[in-house]
């Protein structure tokens, strides 16, 4: 799937689920910021070589935002217990940030979170990322307190985020 075109904000947005195929729009999507605020490490290696036996196959899920057929935006939902998510791997097709993508297809994955029957929700985040920052505290993550955060396989992680679904 591409993720070129031209910006227009009569275009129609779609959230729908990971299919087979999805995976080079997956590690594309999340690459391009990656690497432009810090690097691949091996976790985010371990996600994109197979979505589906690093996310999938324990319950998670991947969400795409698309315009068409074009992938613009991603996120997943890793299961960390049965009644526990982490929201990770999210990104927006750089054309596309600052439209709306992210906030619609951050509430649709928060909603299959409380569908799928998730108490809480976790993320992971660096500080230099304020928009990002920013649209999770808008939607209601707010910070772990200090005594509860778990180190994180990530050396960029800086910030924890949590939300409550009940």
């Amino acid at each position: 799937m591409s993720l070129q075109g031209t910006k227009d904000s009569s275009c129609l947005i779609t959230v729908r689920e990971f299919r087979p195929g999805d995976e080079a729009c997956f590690r594309k999507l999340n690459e391009e910021w990656i690497t432009q605020y810090f690097s691949i490490e091996a976790k985010d290696e371990e996600a994109f070589a197979d979505p589906q036996s690093s996310i999938l196959a324990s319950g998670g899920r991947i969400f795409f935002a698309t315009i068409e057929e074009d992938c613009v935006g991603c996120c997943a939902l890793i299961r960390l217990r049965a009644d526990e998510f982490e929201v990770a791997k999210m990104a927006v097709a750089p054309l596309w940030q600052g439209s709306g993508i992210g906030r619609k297809l951050l509430q649709s994955v928060v909603e299959a979170a409380r569908s799928a029957g998730a108490r809480r929700l976790y993320l992971e985040t660096n500080h230099i990322l304020t928009p990002a920052i920013r649209l999770y505290q808008s939607i209601g993550f707010k910070p772990v307190p200090l005594d509860r955060v778990v180190p994180s396989p990530y050396a960029r992680a800086d910030v924890y985020m949590e939300m409550f679904l009940v």
